[in-house]
């Protein structure tokens, strides 16, 4: 499973967000990752780490759900 890097994302929507940590369901312990938008009222969000980390398929092409652009 690829690891996890703090810092500044973009996702591939073009909106940034910043990864804050790894948090665990109490219940599955399925690992999730807890991000802010760093836009408008900077929202904190939870994704499933598989998720976060998978790519998408934008007009035929693979590309990454999010890609880090600054390390924390």
């Amino acid at each position: 499973m690829q690891k996890l890097k703090l810092g500044i994302y973009e996702h591939f929507k073009g909106r940034e967000y910043e990864v804050i940590g790894l948090a665990k369901h109490s219940e599955t312990l399925e690992e999730f990752i807890v991000y802010k938008a760093l836009y408008g009222n900077k929202d904190l969000w939870v994704r499933p780490k598989d998720m976060f980390l998978e790519k998408v398929n934008i007009n035929g092409k693979k590309v990454p759900r999010f890609k880090l652009i600054k390390n924390k």
